[in-house]
């Protein structure tokens, strides 16, 4: 056990699919906050839902983890959207104190109450977040400033409490931070080199992985 001393659940939250932006888009991105215990199994958070599973979802994109922190820096760059810029605001499961994405790394395998989770991927954003906040420039700023979260694949169903500690377990990758990958597949400049290493790197998601064997992001 690698430890995780002071990393812990802020909060959590979870959302049913509603309509989303002025042209009503189907969306789960708006989550309410969870007090209570919640079931984590192979898809998600017990009534979480997503609306197009073809790009959220599923179950190497199961649980969003984000850094509580990072909230702090996003009402600093826009101020106008303070209201909305608290936890779960950018649509996360879980808000977690202590991590950020220069600390959290691909195949990362943590323990969280009854549940065993692995990070797989950052969160790319995409046209939801720009409805969510009716500003078009949000998904470029979370390009710019990297502050993207992070998903999680259940590997051991459990439950999940508010304030429960996340214990780091196993760290098969502890070069390939999540911001150093969310870098990679932003700009699109990789070697073959670094190819070679996703192609193989325990934890990544499927998609990735299949990405770098056909050599490019």
């Amino acid at each position: 056990m690698l430890g995780g001393a002071g990393i812990r659940i802020s909060s959590i939250q979870a959302g049913r699919i509603a309509p989303l932006g002025p042209r009503g888009v189907l969306s789960g991105f708006v989550k309410d906050r969870v007090d209570g215990p919640i079931s984590a199994g192979l898809l998600g958070l017990s009534g979480d839902e997503q609306a197009d599973l073809t790009v959220h979802g599923g179950p190497e994109k199961a649980v969003y983890g984000y850094g509580l922190a990072s909230y702090a820096a996003w009402r600093r760059a826009f101020p106008d959207h303070a209201g909305l810029l608290k936890p779960g605001g950018l649509g996360e499961n879980l808000t977690i104190d202590g991590q950020e994405e220069t600390s959290v790394c691909i195949g990362d395998i943590v323990r969280v109450g009854g549940a065993v989770l692995q990070v797989t991927q950052p969160r790319q954003p995409c046209f939801k977040l720009a409805l969510r906040f009716a500003d078009n420039g949000m998904p470029r700023a979370m390009i710019r400033n990297g502050l993207c979260g992070w998903y999680y694949r259940v590997l051991e169903p459990g439950v999940l409490t508010s304030g429960t500690a996340i214990v780091l377990e196993e760290r098969p990758n502890p070069e390939w931070s999540v911001a150093r990958f969310f870098r990679l597949i932003t700009t699109h400049r990789v070697s073959e080199g670094e190819l070679a290493e996703l192609v193989a790197m325990n934890g990544l998601a499927s998609q990735w992985r299949a990405s770098a064997l056909n050599g490019a992001l």
